[in-house]
């Protein structure tokens, strides 16, 4: 008996054949955006500590001599890729105090969704509020670049106050590498909610590339020169 074949049968082996080739090729595709993503953040958070490190003279300068008694750089945990945490580092913009009178500022705090945010911050300093509102206060995260711990390009940072909060479907923002700057830096910042921030992250995840990332990397650098959309 001569077996019958059926022209669905043999379109479907295709479909499987073609769709298991695009799956054994994103493996590797996911791989060398990696490595051209890592690379570019060795090579970029490098450059920017050098060229720079006159600048971070500078705002050190400045910073001791408004408050003398205070350190220039800032640390906090933060919550990085899977949840790890890891410190994260900026130049100082609040007073050495800052946290004893934080109780005396909560009443102006407000929660938009899992983000924790305070209006008027009287604790942030007369220089604090200059590299605040140019995005200088946030250079010494070439650091945290340099070890991995951020990208250039991610999703903002997020703090374990607000992670507490985070639904699954906010998580997903936390499947990458946290970064310096990305999608919801550069469409508003402080205009934008915190479900609309969740939205363009995962955008973000699900459209990566390093096309996209440049494409970013270089509105930002237009969004901090025009100052707009800073805190």
């Amino acid at each position: 008996m001569t077996p019958q074949y059926r022209d669905d049968a043999v379109v479907s082996a295709s479909e499987y054949y073609k769709n298991a080739a695009i799956e054994r090729k994103k493996p590797r595709a996911n791989k060398l955006h990696s490595l051209l993503k890592r690379t570019i953040d060795i090579v970029g958070s490098l450059f920017g500590l050098i060229v720079l490190s006159p600048l971070f003279l500078i705002v050190a300068i400045c910073i001791k001599w408004e408050d003398p008694k205070g350190p220039v750089f800032f640390s906090q945990i933060r919550v990085g890729k899977n949840e790890q945490p890891f410190r994260i580092y900026k130049f100082r913009s609040m007073c050495t105090d800052a946290e004893d009178k934080l109780k005396d500022v909560l009443h102006k705090n407000f929660i938009s969704g899992a983000m924790f945010k305070i209006k008027d911050d009287p604790r942030i300093t007369r220089v604090g509020k200059f590299i605040r509102k140019t995005s200088i206060d946030e250079l010494p995260q070439f650091y945290n670049v340099l070890k991995g711990e951020m990208s250039l390009v991610g999703p903002r940072p997020s703090s374990r106050m607000e992670v507490d909060g985070y639904t699954t479907y906010d998580k997903k923002r936390l499947s990458v590498t946290p970064g310096c700057t990305g999608l919801w830096q550069v469409s508003g910042r402080n205009d934008i909610g915190f479900k609309e921030m969740v939205e363009l992250d995962i955008a973000y995840i699900e459209k990566k590339s390093i096309w996209f990332d440049i494409k970013i990397i270089l509105k930002t650098v237009v969004t901090i020169i025009s100052s707009r959309g800073a805190s």
